[in-house]
């Protein structure tokens, strides 16, 4: 059965279950977390779980101070709520993203609606003690500006998200009076929090929603209190406050059909408003949900709109700006599980949908989570986000976080409900990893946690198979264009994400990369800016300069956020969501257009484990504009540290500070954010250092090979700061820090004669891995690259060879390579190589090993240990070894599933007497060669 027709199924499952239960529960409140029959349980838990009793401590305690001024005046509270005090104004009038004015005349003060959009401001947000009574004045608002520390009048454009902010504190204050009156039963909570309820209630029921002078966008975005209805945090205060309030306001004579009316008009304005096919979508369908539960069914109220009609437009119908949840969950990559925006966005989608599901599975008790496969697949898929510090990876507007330890907490509690025992101990190992490892600390911030949330979490742990199902060495989701390498583990994990522009908060950033090894993002990229409206980010942080990849011209460009240039995965190794035999190379490459230029791009990078367990990054990039002889192309590279020095075979590469790269010259703005230019012009082969200095002295970072060429130059600039590290994926020193970047600029095509460079991880206390790096290609002609990296054993050495693709030809100096890719690592005093990793390969010939592909080209392994070769390959192939010596013979061994189905001699080939032949009609994913002598037995 596919998931569009059960989730039709479940719907209307759902729509069954309240049709049927509800009824009973007409006017029984609270009921969204908790109901009144199972009050006794929850008092008992609260006595006994510590981290429950801990918060209901910490909300009596926060409200004391409050309920002490309110004691001494009984307005006090009210008072400072952000309201038409004087004007009572009913009309709410914005220009775009900020506010213009208000103006008409309700019956009592209503509420204020936001200042702007933009929630970056240079003034504070006031203290409750602060904030004037009853302030309704026409110069603004009277606050402190954040350098100068001086109070001054502001317009509530100026103020970002201080209006709703004091608001939303004033209302968390109440719905925890009315949780605390729940609770204890002590009325002087209910007393306390009524009048400010009843106010705010009122105040929105007579106030109009906003209106776009403009008529812009932003008139489909508005919520009743805030610019976007996705920031209406103030219903859920509400909503919740109302739920245990309920009896208390019943006996006060409080106006409850306008209580109900408010739901309804938020309700309606975000069906009405939003963004239909993101996170947004996600997110307003949690208000819904919340709305749906607190209303009474829809033959209560004159307009039919009551829980059903909500609950129908939050999980099946579609309106222009809401679409159902249905729908949405389509647009997850349904093989992946990835959703298609950046990683903190898609991450914060999951927690949603959990919180939805929980509150739906709360009131039906029918396992709702089983009703949404697709969910629980993309909370265990999240984990492909993850650096191996546990952090995910920064691109587009995210940031360098681990992932919400809400979401294994709801599906353990689901889990634990539905008696799914091996699940609880999986996901439960998963959260008490995060528990010892410091970086997740079990308590209840809010009351949704309270309810939740399992008492205990029993302690199992993660075996490494379970670790290992959850990330591969390569992921890719093209939904987002995004691809990872990883390689290595411990103290050697490394790992490579390469990003197009693809999906929602997606950033201008062409084929990007950011790289992890020694326990941080040496390569990070750069996150979003102060906010998406100020210039920081619409100039710089969203641009290319901002990120690991190649300029053409200095004007590469295209639109952010919405974006629609993915690249092109070419080839890749392993096959994303595989696991391989031979794990010491992982690569892709991805090709792109990029926009502007009409330029051509070719990225391949790899990550290589050395012969110590540590590895390196090769990187080689390949750009080109279409027939124009005069081009340019910047390859950016931004790595931690404080210090960049570039040298050569005979010293430091003198640089001269240089007026280059700006606006001045023609270039993207994101070129005026850079500082400290300095430039070399020189052919030879230049190496880059990043160090910083620590407590400890200096230390080394990165080391980078630089191959050399004519035309160009490089440059040594510093880089804002980036907004994506933190302090699990940076050295504290370096946080907030500007970021030095290298530059390398070719003025002319950079594809015959690629971009190429060798990145050597170093350690703050371990040894070098590599010694040297050539740089070399057959000819000026030829786009073949050789790079030969010698380690620091003085023994080992890694031989590449990359074509430009995979029908190009390599015929020189006894090789012979018609395929894309080889790496051979060879030892001196050995005639054997230790491995030959051949990818893209038609056929291939080098001291007696080869391989002929039998139609698609090959991927495939050998690895040389004594007199056991292991091999891997993914297509049908011909492969030779080197013939043993006299008195010997080769013995090929075909397993699968690890079980040994086939074995044969090898054969003389007949074109070279020298080397013995094995056909493989198939891929394998674990063949041996044993050389034994010709008597032994098979």
């Amino acid at each position: 059965m596919n998931i569009f027709k059960c989730l039709i199924i479940t719907i209307t499952y759902i729509v069954i279950a309240f049709n049927t239960m509800v009824f009973g529960q007409e006017n029984l409140h609270p009921r969204i977390y908790v109901t009144d029959q199972n009050r006794a349980v929850f008092l008992k838990t609260i006595e006994n779980i510590s981290w429950k009793k801990e918060l209901i401590t910490k909300k009596k305690e926060r409200l004391q101070k409050y309920i002490r001024h309110w004691k001494n005046d009984s307005e006090w509270l009210v008072s400072r709520l952000q309201m038409n005090w004087k004007t009572k104004h009913d009309k709410v009038y914005l220009s775009g993203g900020e506010f213009s004015h208000s103006e008409g005349k309700a019956p009592v003060p209503t509420v204020r609606f936001s200042g702007t959009r933009d929630w970056a401001t240079d003034y504070k947000t006031p203290s409750l003690e602060s904030v004037s009574p009853y302030a309704d004045d026409s110069r603004g608002l009277f606050l402190e500006h954040k350098k100068t520390g001086e109070k001054e009048w502001v317009a509530p454009k100026e103020s970002g998200h201080i209006i709703e902010g004091i608001n939303r504190k004033i209302m968390s204050l109440v719905e925890d009076a009315a949780f605390l009156y729940w609770v204890t039963g002590d009325k002087l909570y209910a007393d306390f929090a009524t009048p400010v309820f009843t106010t705010y209630i009122e105040g929105m029921y007579y106030r109009d929603a906003p209106v776009d002078l403009l008529n812009s966008n932003q008139q489909f975005l508005s919520g009743l209190a805030t610019f976007e209805v996705i920031h209406e945090k103030v219903l859920i205060n509400l909503i919740t406050t109302y739920d245990f309030l309920f009896d208390h306001l019943k006996t006060q004579k409080v106006n409850l059909s306008h209580v109900d009316a408010v739901f309804q008009k938020w309700g309606d304005q975000i069906i009405k408003n939003g963004v239909p096919n993101n996170n947004w979508n996600l997110f307003q369908a949690r208000f819904l949900t919340y709305v749906a539960l607190i209303l009474e069914p829809n033959r209560n109220y004159k307009n039919g709109k009551g829980r059903e009609y909500y609950l129908d437009h939050t999980f099946n119908t579609s309106t222009d700006r809401q679409i159902s949840i249905k729908e949405s969950l389509l647009v997850y990559d349904q093989q992946n599980g990835v959703w298609p925006e950046s990683a903190s966005y898609s991450v914060h989608v999951i927690t949603t949908l959990l919180n939805i599901i929980t509150l739906l599975d709360n009131f039906t008790d029918a396992n709702e989570l089983s009703n949404f496969p697709i969910v629980e697949k993309a909370a265990l898929a999240s984990f492909q986000y993850l650096f191996p510090s546990g952090h995910t990876i920064g691109f587009g507007d995210s940031a360098h976080k681990k992932l919400p330890a809400e979401n294994f907490e709801l599906l353990i509690t689901n889990y634990q409900k539905y008696g799914q025992t091996e699940k609880v101990k999986m996901i439960s190992g998963l959260l008490n990893d995060m528990i010892v490892e410091g970086d997740y600390n079990r308590e209840a911030k809010e009351l949704f946690q309270l309810f939740f949330y399992v008492d205990e979490v029993a302690f199992n742990t993660v075996d490494d198979n379970s670790e290992n199902e959850l990330v591969s060495p390569t992921f890719y989701a093209p939904n987002v264009s995004w691809f990872n390498q990883r390689l290595g583990s411990d103290a050697n994990a490394m790992m490579v994400a390469t990003t197009g522009s693809y999906g929602n908060h997606a950033h201008t950033n062409g084929i990007a990369i950011e790289l992890f090894a020694k326990g941080y993002v040496l390569a990070p990229d750069m996150g979003k800016g102060s906010s998406y409206w100020h210039n920081d980010h619409t100039e710089y942080y969203s641009r290319m300069p901002a990120h690991n990849t190649v300029v053409v011209n200095g004007i590469s460009d295209y639109e952010p956020m919405r974006s629609h240039h993915p690249f092109n995965l070419v080839n890749s190794f392993p096959k994303s969501g595989e696991n391989s035999i031979f794990n010491k190379v992982t690569f892709s490459n991805v090709s792109f257009v990029e926009p502007k230029t009409k330029a051509q791009q070719l990225r391949f990078t790899s990550l290589i484990k050395g012969p110590t367990g540590a590895g390196y990054m090769v990187d080689i990039f390949r750009s080109k504009k279409q027939g124009d002889s005069a081009q340019r192309h910047d390859y950016f590279y931004h790595n931690l540290g404080s210090e960049l020095k570039l040298s050569t075979a005979d010293g430091l590469l003198k640089l001269q500070e240089t007026n280059d790269l700006g606006s001045h010259q023609g270039d993207l703005k994101a070129y005026d954010y850079l500082t400290k230019k300095k430039k070399g012009t020189i052919a030879d082969e230049v190496k880059a250092n990043f160090s910083f200095q620590s407590e400890g002295g200096s230390s080394d970072l990165m080391e980078v090979w630089i191959k050399g060429s004519a035309n160009q130059s490089l440059y040594t600039v510093v880089s804002p700061k980036s907004k994506a590290t933190t302090k699990g994926t940076s050295p504290k020193e370096l946080l907030n820090k500007p970021v030095p970047t290298l530059i390398v600029q070719r003025n002319a095509e950079a594809w015959e004669n690629p971009f190429a460079l060798v990145f050597n991880p170093l350690g703050t206390d371990e040894n070098n891995l590599i010694s040297n790096v050539d740089f070399s290609q057959f000819g000026d002609k030829n786009a073949t690259q050789l790079i030969e990296v010698k380690f620091k054993d003085d023994a080992t050495q890694d031989n590449i060879v990359l074509n430009e693709h995979e029908s190009a030809i390599v015929d020189q100096d006894g090789l012979y390579q018609k395929g894309l890719l080889s790496i051979t690592r060879s030892e001196k005093n050995n005639p054997k190589p230790s491995f030959v990793f051949l990818s893209g390969m038609y056929k291939f010939e080098q001291d007696n090993w080869g391989v002929q592909a039998s139609g698609e080209p090959v991927t495939i392994s050998f690895e040389i240990n004594d007199d056991v070769i292991t091999v891997q390959n993914d297509q049908p192939v011909v492969l030779n070894i080197p013939k043993p010596e006299e008195g010997k013979e080769a013995i090929l061994q075909i397993y699968e599933n690890n079980k040994l189905i086939t074995s044969r001699k090898g054969l003389r080939s007949w074109t070279n007497d020298q080397q013995l032949e094995f056909r493989l009609s198939k891929g394998y994913s674990k063949v041996l060669i044993k050389i034994q002598n010709s008597t032994d037995e098979e």
